[in-house]
């Protein structure tokens, strides 16, 4: 396998139902992280990009959580609609999504 350009990083963490922080699981990760393999498969971009599960990212509040490598970016909040943005714009283009950033407030929530 070779390096691919970008990696893609979906948070599927989970916590009871009712845990303070929440979780991205709860927010539909899992059904986002499906979606983004079958982008990836039906536009034929496995080898070129990668995209992996993973767990907690951070601002759990704000998730479902989606990091890029190797520019270490966040995107928090990252809903099916945004997929093909986020493969355009960013992975293809290299130009990261700005509105999709996590804001000040997720991070000074955490407990």
């Amino acid at each position: 396998m070779s390096k691919p350009e970008r990696h893609v990083f979906i948070c599927v963490q989970s916590r009871p139902a009712g845990h303070p922080k929440g979780s991205c699981g709860a927010q539909g990760s899992g059904e986002l992280l499906r979606a983004f393999q079958d982008n990836f498969e039906a536009r034929k971009l496995w080898g070129r990009f990668a995209v992996t599960q993973c767990g907690c990212l951070g601002p759990c509040s704000e998730g479902p959580n989606v990091l890029v490598y190797p520019e270490g970016i966040l995107y928090a909040g990252v809903r099916q609609g945004d997929i093909d943005a986020i493969i355009d714009e960013h992975l293809i283009g290299g130009t990261p999504i700005v509105r999709l950033y996590p804001t000040e407030e997720a991070w000074s929530n955490e407990s």
